[in-house]
């Protein structure tokens, strides 16, 4: 294979790349935990954060809290799952690189 073959099939690679990053990170992703639900964009931007209850006690604002905690990680889970699954294919063992 010659330079400029190679060449152009880095950069159809790297457009592949990019247009699938594009599309993760205009993808929402909702994480849930108990009552509590958050959605993310895949650029990491949490964009909703939805409580199911109507009335709250103030000793219920801690578990909250947690709850916030456990469904926003849930959500970043995600996001990085996907990203493994479409770009890791072009990644090819190389840890770390999105």
């Amino acid at each position: 294979m010659n330079m400029q073959a190679m060449l152009k099939q880095a950069q159809n690679l790297q457009k592949k790349m990019l247009e699938e990053q594009k599309e993760i990170e205009n993808k929402e992703f909702i994480g849930k935990s108990s009552i509590v639900t958050v959605t993310a964009k895949g650029n990491k931007e949490i964009i909703k954060v939805d409580i199911d209850s109507e009335e709250m006690s103030k000793d219920d604002i801690e578990m909250l809290e947690d709850m916030i905690m456990v469904a926003v990680n849930d959500c970043m889970k995600q996001i990085e799952q996907e990203t493994e699954q479409k770009l890791g294919k072009y990644t090819k063992g190389m840890p770390g690189l999105f």
